[in-house]
């Protein structure tokens, strides 16, 4: 038995076909990650303290411009169980797409490993927050942040690859 199949760099033994598909594949998750930090602006302001009232409500903020209330124990779980499930099918996917890249092993497996400890971190971290462990939204923040470089970071090299001849 072989044990030498090497992941690195069959991104650019792909035939054309498949590589067109793939980029069009991958433009399409762009779109969709765009308008999903659309939504986190529009619900966060991309601060600490939109990530708390989002989740805690602000019920108790006489100068708050809407009113926004907790969320219930059901929104909570079917949030956190639809954003796991689904991103880490995508991330499985941008995961295996960078394996496959030309990028060195060691940065590539970064890369790969990167997204699904942020989603654990994220969404661990929302239910803590829910739960009342506010300084979770420090950790929500950061996990977010890092999973969103590491994705667009995986995606450039995988788009860089896809685009080669």
């Amino acid at each position: 038995m072989n044990n030498n199949f090497q992941l690195k760099g069959l991104l650019l033994k792909f035939p054309p076909q498949l590589k067109k598909l793939l980029l069009f594949f991958v433009s399409a998750l762009i779109f969709g990650f765009v308008m999903g930090m659309e939504i986190v602006y529009e619900t966060t302001n991309f601060n600490s303290k939109g990530i708390e009232e989002n989740f805690l409500g602000n019920e108790n903020n006489e100068d708050a411009e809407t009113l926004i209330f907790k969320k219930s124990p059901r929104e909570i779980r079917t949030m956190i169980h639809n954003h796991v499930l689904s991103l880490s099918v995508l991330f499985l996917v941008f995961s295996l797409l960078t394996l496959m890249s030309s990028l060195p092993k060691n940065i590539a497996y970064i890369l790969a490993i990167e997204p699904f400890i942020s989603l654990f971190l994220t969404f661990g971290g929302v239910y803590f927050l829910w739960k009342g462990v506010i300084f979770m939204k420090y950790i929500i923040f950061a996990s977010g942040v890092l999973m969103s470089i590491t994705l667009i970071a995986s995606l450039l090299f995988i788009i860089k690859d896809l685009l080669k001849k």
